[in-house]
């Protein structure tokens, strides 16, 4: 049996919860499902501008947990891009 998942702090409200390629309609595109802790670390280290551990210690997490965490939403994220593929953000 896993061990259970540790609280995230999560602090951040987007205010679109949607991203997808201009001029496709939305029935023919795939998705990527951002998780609010995914995006969380987006925030945290890419516009905050704060290091792994800074990051993780503001989530509540270990610094390797939030490795794992924006190294996922980096790859979605990517995928999205490089093979227009719509974003959605998931709700707390």
């Amino acid at each position: 049996m896993p061990r259970p998942k540790k609280q995230r702090l999560l602090k951040h409200k987007p205010n679109t919860y949607y991203f997808k390629p201009r001029n496709i309609p939305l029935r023919n595109l795939q998705e990527v499902n951002l998780l609010p802790d995914e995006l969380e670390a987006l925030k945290l280290h890419d516009v905050d501008g704060f290091d792994h551990k800074a990051s993780a210690n503001k989530m509540n997490i270990s610094q390797p947990t939030f490795g794992r965490i924006i190294n996922k939403a980096y790859k979605k994220i990517a995928d999205a891009v490089v093979n227009g593929k719509a974003i959605r953000i998931e709700k707390n």
